[in-house]
């Protein structure tokens, strides 16, 4: 069972941990994390996720384990939901935000990296059936459809209000 670090409302350590599924203390928060990763061709890499994850096409993310700082958290997620490695030094934070509701941290990252074919990674059956490139229009008409994740879809028009803004 995975732990994970518990932090205060000033997002310090507070040295308290909770298991995966269990429910935040009041006064406590959890990090979340996120990428997008681009091509050159200017398409995204989303999963579609398995069906006991919501079935719905999302972004790779997830919470670092205890110990794991944001980047740590998502480059071990990548790794662990779809098989690729990233570079840390390549790894562009775009968005910190924090939700008193749900009682999180988010740190959404972006990398722009080809990769070389995507049918050769190797994808965490229990989280993500497939993975696909798609541009940005059939990311919105996914969204349109109701067939991508909506809390990764917020992160996504984030982005691509900073993409446009760079």
């Amino acid at each position: 069972m995975e732990k994970r670090d518990l932090y205060d409302s000033e997002r310090k350590l507070t040295g308290e941990t909770v298991f995966k599924g269990e429910k935040i203390p009041e006064g406590r928060y959890i990090i979340v994390v996120l990428v997008f990763i681009q091509n050159s061709e200017g398409k995204f890499l989303i999963q579609k996720r398995s069906e006991r994850k919501n079935g719905k096409y999302a972004t790779t993310g997830g919470h670092p384990k205890s110990g794991e700082n944001s980047v740590q958290g998502i480059l071990t997620e990548v790794e662990e939901e779809i098989g690729l490695k990233l570079n840390p030094n390549d790894l562009q934070l775009y968005f910190s935000g924090k939700s008193e509701k749900e009682r999180v941290f988010w740190d959404d990252y972006y990398i722009k990296m080809d990769v070389e074919d995507i049918k050769k990674l190797k994808l965490q059956e229990e989280e993500v059936e497939d993975v696909e490139w798609f541009s940005e229009s059939e990311i919105i008409e996914l969204m349109k459809q109701d067939k991508f994740f909506k809390n990764h879809y917020e992160e996504f028009e984030i982005l691509m209000d900073w993409l446009k803004e760079r």
